[in-house]
């Protein structure tokens, strides 16, 4: 039973690593193809692939931990020899789950604060609770709103895999006593009336304008937008149904007479409904648009969805046929807009005071 490292050279002048695993006789491989060896022309190729080396070394031993620990149903200390970031990046590498990006986010913000301790190689076994709650004090300065709460949570669930996965022989984080705070930062939405005002008004991007007025009116998520197809759309009974890609939950929200316009004559059921750009340049666009209108708002792509959400509160639509619009699995993602939706009567109310 054991791992071993190996190179192999390509046709074009790169090496490959790949892992040569034996158990029970048997031969597995596995190709390391993120760490791929370039062909090195220069100084900075040869560094760059000193350090994919070392990283598949670390990649190297982590697999024969798990090896041996699951052979023998025992408890392997590695942390002495496991570079925690390495360590994450592999289980990074092959997390299939949809928030992938955000757990990457947080591996990114992890880095920096070690390298502000100059401990960039730091092993698991280096890795104490009290460090852990510096990382907690450097995400509540660098985040905004529930973002450290968030960041912290998806960290924890990186070194509980790392626990279970018998890298450590205890779960450093039983002896973390500080918890990530934060306050969601309230979110601007648009009214009704700031709705028709952004209709009238130009946008380089039609396209985009027509999309986003579309998310407003129906609550769509900007990666449902995106991939929004005709086969979604039913005409005839003026209803979209789909299944939400970021919470597989299905949602079937009927389409009204502003909805009906802005999606246009149908065309092939397999063809997207909007042909749109990166998510940066929409909410770039979407920026000089509210500015352009005179609207005093911080409004990204996802404001649309909120907008949605306030406005049926707004005109009197129950919490719960709310929920059931927007996808939501739990009645506390409405509660948010009940809330704003009361601010925004209170304001109402206030322009209508007589003085007597």
């Amino acid at each position: 039973m054991s791992v071993k490292l190996r190179k192999r050279k390509n046709a074009d002048g790169t090496t490959s690593l790949r892992l040569d695993i034996y158990k029970d006789g048997r031969r597995t491989i596995e190709t390391l193809k993120h760490l791929q060896l370039d062909k090195p022309s220069n100084l900075v190729d040869r560094e760059n692939n000193k350090e994919k080396i070392q990283q598949a070394e670390a990649i190297s031993v982590k697999r024969a931990a798990e090896l041996e620990a699951n052979n023998y149903d025992m408890d392997i200390d590695l942390g002495k020899k496991t570079i925690v970031t390495i360590w994450m990046q592999s289980y990074l590498d092959s997390y299939s789950k949809k928030d992938k990006r955000s757990m990457q986010s947080v591996l990114n913000k992890f880095s920096k604060f070690l390298s502000t301790l100059r401990k960039p190689n730091l092993t698991f076994g280096e890795l104490q609770p009290l460090m852990i709650e510096d990382f907690v004090e450097y995400l509540e300065k660098d985040s905004i709103g529930e973002g450290a709460r968030s960041y912290f949570n998806r960290f924890k669930k990186m070194i509980r895999h790392a626990y279970r996965k018998r890298i450590m022989k205890n779960n450093v984080l039983d002896f973390v006593e500080r918890k990530a705070t934060g306050k969601a930062r309230k979110k601007d939405v648009l009214t009704l009336d700031e709705l028709k005002l952004l209709s009238e008004i130009p946008m380089n991007s039609p396209e985009i304008k027509r999309a986003f007025l579309f998310t407003c009116v129906t609550g769509l998520r900007w990666c449902d937008i995106k991939e929004l197809k005709w086969k979604n759309i039913n005409i005839k009974d003026r209803m979209l149904s789909l299944t939400q890609s970021k919470t597989s939950e299905e949602v079937t929200v009927p389409l009204n007479d502003t909805a009906i316009k802005l999606l246009g004559t149908p065309y092939k059921p397999t063809l997207k409904i909007f042909e749109l750009p990166s998510s940066n340049g929409c909410n770039k666009t979407l920026k000089a648009w509210v500015e352009r209108a005179g609207i005093q708002k911080y409004i990204t792509w996802h404001n649309g969805r909120h907008s949605f959400g306030t406005n049926l509160i707004f005109n009197e639509v129950d919490i719960l046929t709310t929920s059931k619009l927007l996808g939501h699995n739990s009645l506390r993602h409405t509660q948010r807009y009940v809330n704003i939706a009361a601010e925004m009567k209170e304001k109402a109310t206030s322009k209508i005071n007589i003085d007597i």
